[in-house]
């Protein structure tokens, strides 16, 4: 579905990536686990459209967009859903929702979308005349998560979606992912807890200062001495 090959990414003179390649294909969960500052990020902007490579090819479904604008590459079906949350604090829950349909591919399933995020969140639907500024940061999180599914993507890229939040709803949202994915969704990963991402995964890939050192299965890495040993503090 996804393949990414050879990408480099430079900010100024300093190089975010180095060589990326990696595959994601359909109905997976591909986790990328990596140190603070490894350019996870970095790789899921650029796939993202929102920093243009230097070198490399990134193709999703066959067709290359690489270096294409962020609307074009969400309205090919790659949604995004940040670090951080980034909601618009200020309009309600359902304008945030109404911004994630806004895409051409989205339009004609708004009304269908939306039932769908208020089932899987039934709280957003309670609050959905509240200004999402004063939900809680678990609520923040469904509604980051809710809006991204407003645009009907086939795949979504989940950065740090536990960050900032307390052990149990940590568990709902990627409980929430795990739910996704057996419905169809093809989701790629980057997730603190190491250890949880790996268990999810199908695949993986670990990212240190913009390289991919180590890749293969979700329950090989999660195995393997070097990733227990640097990220798993055994």
């Amino acid at each position: 579905m996804l393949l990414v090959e050879e990408l480099d990414l430079f900010y100024g003179d300093a190089q975010a990536l180095d060589r990326v390649s990696l595959s994601v294909d359909p109905g997976s969960i591909v986790a990328i686990v990596g140190a603070n500052g490894a350019g996870k990020t970095s790789l899921i902007q650029t796939i993202a459209g929102m920093h243009r490579p230097a070198r490399g090819s990134i193709r999703f479904r066959g067709t290359e967009i690489g270096g294409l604008p962020s609307h074009r590459v969400c309205n090919f079906g790659i949604g995004q859903v940040a670090e951080g949350r980034q909601i618009f604090p200020t309009l309600s829950v359902n304008e945030n929702l109404e911004v994630g349909a806004m895409l051409p591919r989205a339009r004609g399933q708004r009304a269908q979308n939306r039932e769908r995020v208020f089932a899987l969140f039934p709280r957003l639907a309670e609050r959905s005349r509240q200004s999402a500024g004063t939900l809680s940061g678990g609520e923040q999180q469904m509604l980051a998560i809710g809006r991204c599914l407003m645009g009907a993507p086939e795949l979504v890229m989940f950065d740090e979606p536990s960050l900032g939040l307390a052990p149990n709803v940590v568990h709902d949202v990627l409980k929430t992912i795990r739910e996704l994915n057996i419905d169809g969704l093809t989701c790629v990963l980057v997730e603190q807890n190491v250890a949880v991402s790996l268990k999810l995964a199908s695949r993986a890939y670990v990212l240190e200062t913009g390289r991919i050192t180590l890749s293969g299965s979700g329950s090989a890495l999660l195995a393997d001495d070097r990733v227990r040993q640097s990220y798993l503090g055994l």
